[in-house]
């Protein structure tokens, strides 16, 4: 777990992701635009790992009340997605049908095209599976209304809603779609696209988390 201490605020931000090759990505991308702490934690692959990571992190400070976004790779379910296209959940789900509802889509969607101009930004559901998606499974769920499946997203989401109510959203970016699928997940290299479009996400994480600091009206 990387903590990087900023200007204290009310609630820190806990930006949640699975992979070393993930964790490094966002190690090493453009941090300006935080707004107070925010930690950078891996979970480890599977949904047990992060329901466990998550829900360790939250249950105690300085993370307690911390706002949520799950990040990392995915795999497009939709004809036409490419490695390196985005996707903001609108909501997570989970084969419990656990259904986590995200804050901000809008302005994420808003802040990642900003940061990360000419880039595809899909939203719409991101559903969990505990294991790497292959062909005939991706048109079982996309006729579920999801745009993208990962392993993490959705516990990730869950674990943080159960541990107390606060902001959480998901992002992630696209490595594996219909027309190019990966042999493994874990061969993720930095210097495919998808590597270098994680790095750039970090100041729209950041405006939305200045965003849900704001008083409600």
């Amino acid at each position: 777990m990387d903590r990087t201490p900023a200007a204290p605020g009310p609630a820190p931000l806990l930006i949640a992701c699975a992979l070393g090759i993930e964790r490094l990505a966002l190690r090493t991308g453009d941090r300006m635009g935080a707004h107070g702490e925010f930690t950078v934690l891996r979970t480890g692959m599977g949904p047990k790992n992060a329901e466990r990571a998550v829900t360790g992190a939250l249950g105690k400070e300085p993370l307690r009340h911390a706002a949520v976004v799950a990040t990392g790779f995915c795999a497009g379910l939709a004809p036409g997605m490419h490695p390196g296209d985005l996707v903001v959940a609108e909501e997570t789900r989970d084969a419990h049908g656990h259904t986590a509802p995200c804050v901000g889509t809008e302005l994420l969607v808003k802040e990642l095209a900003r940061a990360l101009p000419g880039r595809t930004v899909h939203t719409g559901p991101l559903i969990g599976s505990d294991h790497v998606v292959r062909g005939h499974e991706r048109t079982g769920l996309l006729a579920t209304g999801a745009v993208a499946v990962d392993m993490e997203s959705a516990a990730t989401l869950h674990s943080a809603l159960r541990a107390g109510a606060r902001p959480v959203a998901a992002v992630r970016v696209v490595v594996d779609a219909p027309q190019h699928e990966l042999v493994r997940i874990g061969t993720v290299r930095g210097g495919i696209s998808a590597f270098r479009v994680l790095r750039a996400v970090l100041p729209a994480f950041f405006e939305w988390h200045r965003s849900s600091l704001l008083p409600r009206r």
